[in-house]
C-alpha cells in the first residue's frame, strides 16, 4: 500500500536535512572563533600566571 503523505514527508526530510547542514556550518564557524579566541587570550593568561607568581614571591620575601 503507498504511503500517501510519501511525497509530503520526503520534502520536510529535505528542509531537515538542508537545516542541519547549515546549523553543522555555523557551528563548525563557532569553534573557529571561538579557537581564535582562545589563541588570542594565550598570551594574558601567561602574564597573569607570572604577575601572580610575582606577587607570591615578593609577599615572601617581604615576610622573610
Amino acid at each position: 500500500m503507498d504511503n500517501p503523505h510519501e511525497e509530503r514527508q520526503a520534502v520536510l526530510l529535505e528542509r531537515i536535512i538542508k537545516n542541519v547542514e547549515k546549523c553543522n556550518e555555523a557551528i563548525l564557524e563557532m569553534n573557529h572563533c571561538a579557537n581564535e579566541i582562545a589563541v588570542g587570550h594565550m598570551d594574558t593568561a601567561i602574564a597573569a600566571n607570572l604577575f601572580t607568581n610575582y606577587s607570591k614571591n615578593v609577599r615572601y620575601n617581604l615576610e622573610a
